[in-house]
């Protein structure tokens, strides 16, 4: 009779790697795409709520990216480090690493709380004197990174039952937070059904709320998971474990984290415009991720895959699975691409935009969303690279092209053509990723003999 290690190696190592990739990554793509879904419809509520509303939350996009980042990035190394252990049948330290690695996302949460104490009006300062704005905006940051905790241990959740082959609980506990969230968010922001009348601090709270729950979801299953069941009350750290992880998710994290230095710029130099061309540019971003978060639910899948079958030494499977990937990613982002340049105006509409707003926006969606086919392509090589432990490779790539490329480039642009040739700058930047990643690969696959 066959052991539960045994069907999950099978499945892991032998099953069609079609069917395999489909089950992997579905479940994760469904739930980021309710993921994003939640996204918009909080900037939706927000934006019904005032203008001034969604600008401040708008604003806030690099800080709550920040925080992402880390516990994002640090669940990835986790995510690579338990999948690989898992393929070399070193379950012991796929263990370990998972039992680090929600020692590390809890101090990163109490890094955040001090951080949502001290920074969230100085940060807002940074871009406007308007004392309404400033004022939406800190309680909006303040609640979101003070109480953070939420988010990072579910993203250990998530990750951990991921590299063991799972991917319908970590779907389940995206769901359950988000669902929350779409249903208190007009409740908490409008004041309904007894609630008090919170405005954008009323989306904060929600937000925070639902990744409480998510949390809870996450613990409940990874309890049950038979590779990875954290002791959550005795938290303790392993030094290869630590150096391992942050062999990968220290890269992964800078790989997050460079948008929020992107961000930060970018909404620099688009303020020189005007304030609603940084609302146009936060809008997009909630926009985007409708198109980006199913590919990011698809990297999901892909990556304990690519890296169990790398600890397997399985190099044939790892093509396949890469192409298939390649092949879907591509697909979604060509239909998101459509969608951008042909109703560009209709989507704008979903946050209550004025005619001023449309002017800057559709011009912006278009332009930007052609670069999103060269994204696609880029975002699945990346998880090639973090699967087989090579994440600064994806780290580098990153920070050349939002830095190195993106921002001097819009900032040329704007200067020389206006604000309407800013949006140009993302397919440039795009452009050369995609000739770094395809010169890294290429050199991995010498190396490797992929």
């Amino acid at each position: 009779m066959e052991t539960v290690q045994q069907k999950e190696e099978n499945r892991m190592g032998t099953m069609p790697v079609g069917t395999l990739l489909r089950k992997m990554s579905l479940p994760a793509m469904f739930s980021m795409l309710i993921q994003a879904l939640y996204n918009i419809v909080d900037s939706v509520f927000v934006s019904r709520f005032s203008e001034k509303a969604l600008t401040a939350v708008s604003l806030s996009f690099p800080m709550q990216n920040l925080m992402f980042s880390f516990a994002v990035g640090i669940s990835i190394g986790i995510c690579s480090v338990i999948s690989r252990k898992l393929g070399e049948k070193k379950n012991n330290d796929a263990l370990s690493a998972a039992q680090t690695g929600y020692t590390m996302l809890l101090i990163c949460a109490a890094l955040f709380t001090v951080i949502g104490l001290t920074t969230s009006k100085p940060f807002f300062k940074l871009y406007t004197s308007d004392p309404e704005l400033i004022n939406m905006g800190t309680q909006y940051l303040s609640i979101c990174l003070c109480l953070s905790a939420g988010c990072f241990v579910a993203c250990c959740c998530e990750k951990s039952l991921q590299a063991t082959g799972d991917t319908f609980h970590p779907m389940l506990i995206q769901l359950s937070g988000a669902i929350f969230n779409i249903i208190f968010d007009p409740i908490c922001i409008f004041g309904l059904l007894g609630v008090p009348r919170m405005g954008v601090a009323g989306a904060a709270v929600a937000t925070v709320a639902g990744q409480i729950l998510s949390m809870v979801v996450g613990i409940i299953f990874v309890r049950k998971n038979p590779y990875v069941p954290i002791k959550f009350s005795k938290p303790s750290l392993n030094g290869n474990s630590v150096r391992n992880i942050l062999h990968v998710g220290v890269p992964s994290v800078i790989l997050q984290g460079i948008g929020t230095i992107m961000t930060s710029l970018m909404n620099t130099i688009l303020i020189s415009f005007s304030i609603l061309a940084t609302t146009v540019f936060g809008v997009y971003f909630k926009l985007q991720s409708f198109v980006f978060m199913p590919v990011f639910g698809l990297n999901q899948g892909l990556m304990p895959i690519l890296g169990f079958n790398y600890g397997a030494q399985n190099r044939k499977r790892m093509s396949k699975a890469l192409r298939l990937g390649l092949t879907v990613a591509l697909s979604i982002m060509i239909a998101g691409c459509a969608l951008f340049q042909l109703i560009p105006d209709k989507l704008l509409d979903l946050f209550s935009a004025s005619e001023e707003m449309k002017a800057i926006g559709c011009t912006a969606l278009r332009r930007i969303s052609l670069s999103f086919p060269l994204a696609a392509v880029c975002i699945i090589l990346g998880a090639q690279f973090q699967a087989i432990g090579d994440g600064w490779i994806s780290m580098v790539i990153s920070i050349v092209r939002q830095i190195v490329f993106l921002v001097p480039a819009a900032w040329i642009l704007g200067k020389t053509g206006g604000l309407d040739s800013v949006w140009f700058a993302f397919i440039f930047a795009e452009v050369f990723s995609l000739a770094m990643s395809l010169f890294f690969f290429r050199r991995e696959t010498r190396r490797f003999n992929f």
